[in-house]
């Protein structure tokens, strides 16, 4: 949640649904509205946590299921990435490479 406000919102509205005010659509799309922004990598911040992981392209790439190409794209500013790569690029900013690995 953005604020302290807005996660007050969100728990007053989660009260109306359970009381039957408000509906479970509604509840739905408001929830979609509170989900927050999914964080813009740059190419340096990119590069920054492949090296905090200790990570090659190629291997850094294997961990999230993309090419190595792909990589040096980013880390040259060529593209940007996007969808599920930047929510995996933010989890493992946040948790590290372990985090992607399932035993």
């Amino acid at each position: 949640m953005k604020s302290k406000v807005l996660k007050t919102i969100h728990e007053a509205a989660k009260g109306l649904t359970a009381a039957g005010v408000m509906d479970k659509q509604t509840m739905r799309e408001f929830d979609a509205l509170c989900l927050p922004p999914i964080k813009q990598f740059t190419k340096e911040e990119i590069k920054k946590i492949r090296e905090r992981e200790k990570a090659s392209q190629a291997v850094f790439a294997s961990y999230l299921n993309i090419t190595p190409s792909t990589i040096q794209s980013w880390e040259q500013g060529e593209k940007k990435p996007s969808g599920p790569a930047l929510k995996l690029l933010s989890m493992v900013e946040k948790k590290g490479l372990a985090f992607l690995v399932m035993d």
